[in-house]
């Protein structure tokens, strides 16, 4: 065997090596894998939810994000201040209080000779503050109910075990600025009233007051400060929006902080700069109208000069397709920009467009629902639906138009019962000067900007057109602005 025999037998031995540990490891591969798409399944499911229960506005995230750490500070600060100070200051209250009944008890048991006890009742009340009595033997009461917070009487208690080590009853609920403590001695009952002060600390509802209180004046400052800050970023969003339908916003300045000025700024800048190309766009082609008009209407003199004959017939009608054209030119790029917005009247605009067409012969019919009245611009709004029910009535006979407005939106539906337009065309024929073949009726003329100045006019004001199958079994073209 030679040289080189050997080395391919160690690599296939290597190879089988390697393919035996990638089959061991396989398995340990794919328990991974489950184990990954389980860790991932178990975070992305409180992250959705979360992300369902947080608020969506910045003036609502912005003030989460203040009153929430002031909360946690705020419980961190109370939980220490319970659990250390209060804790701590009540207990050795008690331990005092109860120190004290100690005292009076070793009294008690050392100078027999006060036979009415009145010397040590003296000096209870004078130098401890504590009211005794002594009680015949008896069974001491059962415990009453505890109250919720039972912090005094657990401190009492602990203490009373600690130091007296005798059956004893405690009362901190029967009266409201006294505890009775009843300690069964060997002849008597010893009963202790003590004030409540003197047990534990009487003022951290003081504290806990200054605390909240505080936190409600920060948090009311927070959200007038806040709603000052996000009110300069609603008006640009407001100003913003009103542009994009086509609306004036005479009003607009910049305001709030810095960043929020500049980007006012911006908006106000981009609007002069579309405005001023919309300006120059328009001013430019009224003069080339102005020029192509003077050269029609030079055609239309010398063919009026030349005389009647079937060849200046068929030339003046070319020109005055020329001028029709023209006019279709003209006004898709000069998209009445100049129009102001105004409240409209929808319903009556409807109730035009089907008289229209129903004097052109067409069966038509008008539904509306709800509040009429949107703000658009009358004008190039009309022309919108206007073109819309011309495109329908030019190929088919029957022609139904809906609209309905609801709180947010303004919608209008055009049907016919014509030979519709396929799927994959529909968004084709907004193009300009894009004219169906199949689908339409090429012999009925046009310019094929009809639906690309609807859907211009719809785009400026905000909204869109959109087409799909009707019910009537033709071509539905829908109308969506918002009000």
């Amino acid at each position: 065997m030679t040289t080189l025999d050997v080395g391919i037998a160690k690599l296939r031995s290597s190879l089988t090596v390697v393919r035996s540990g990638l089959t061991l490891l396989r398995p340990s591969l794919a328990v991974l894998r489950t184990a990954a798409g389980h860790f991932y399944e178990f975070h992305e499911r409180p992250s959705a939810t979360l992300k369902g229960v947080m608020p969506k506005g910045l003036y609502a995230r912005a003030l989460l994000i203040i009153i929430v750490p002031m909360v946690v500070l705020q419980s961190v600060v109370a939980f220490m201040f319970m659990e250390r100070h209060y804790n701590l200051v009540t207990q050795r209250l008690s331990a005092g209080v109860v120190s004290d009944i100690a005292t009076l008890i070793e009294v008690y048991k050392g100078y027999p000779q006060d036979a009415d006890h009145g010397q040590l009742r003296r000096i209870a009340q004078e130098k401890l503050g504590l009211v005794i009595d002594f009680l015949p033997v008896n069974d001491l009461p059962p415990p009453g109910p505890k109250p919720f917070f039972s912090l005094v009487d657990q401190a009492l208690s602990e203490e009373v075990r600690k130091q007296i080590g005798r059956p004893f009853w405690i009362d901190t609920v029967g009266r409201s600025a006294l505890l009775e403590i009843r300690i069964k001695l060997d002849h008597a009952v010893m009963r202790v009233f003590a004030p409540r002060g003197a047990a534990y600390v009487s003022n951290s509802h003081i504290f806990l007051a200054w605390m909240v209180g505080t936190s409600l004046v920060l948090i009311t400052v927070a959200v007038l400060f806040l709603r000052n800050q996000i009110r300069p970023i609603l008006r640009l969003a407001d100003a913003a929006e009103s542009f994009g339908k086509g609306r004036e916003v005479p009003d607009f300045r910049p305001r709030g902080a810095r960043e929020v000025r500049r980007a006012a700024l911006a908006f106000i800048e981009m609007k002069r700069r579309i405005e001023r190309a919309i300006e120059q766009r328009t001013t430019m082609l009224a003069g080339v109208s102005h020029d192509l008009r003077t050269i029609l209407t030079r055609f239309k003199l010398e063919l009026a000069l030349i005389g009647d004959s079937p060849e200046v017939d068929a030339m003046k009608k070319d020109v005055d397709e020329m001028a029709r054209m023209l006019e279709a030119y003209l006004a898709f790029a000069r998209g009445d920009s100049g129009e102001q917005s105004a409240p409209t009247d929808m319903g009556a605009f409807l109730e035009e467009l089907k008289t229209d067409a129903e004097r052109n012969g067409h069966l038509s019919s008008v539904t509306f629902h709800g509040h009429p009245i949107v703000t658009v611009r009358p004008a190039a709004f009309k022309r919108c639906l206007a073109n819309l029910v011309s495109n329908a009535a030019r190929h088919a006979p029957a022609i139904s138009i809906t609209g309905y407005r609801d709180h947010r939106w303004l919608t209008v539906t055009v049907d016919d019962d014509g030979p519709g337009i396929a799927p994959h065309l529909r968004e084709e024929v907004f193009k300009p000067f894009l004219r169906l073949d199949d689908a339409r009726n090429q012999d009925e003329g046009g310019t094929g900007l009809g639906l690309a100045i609807a859907r211009d006019i719809a785009r400026s004001h905000g909204g869109d057109i959109m087409l799909s199958d009707s019910p009537l079994g033709g071509l539905r073209a829908t109308v969506r602005v918002p009000v």
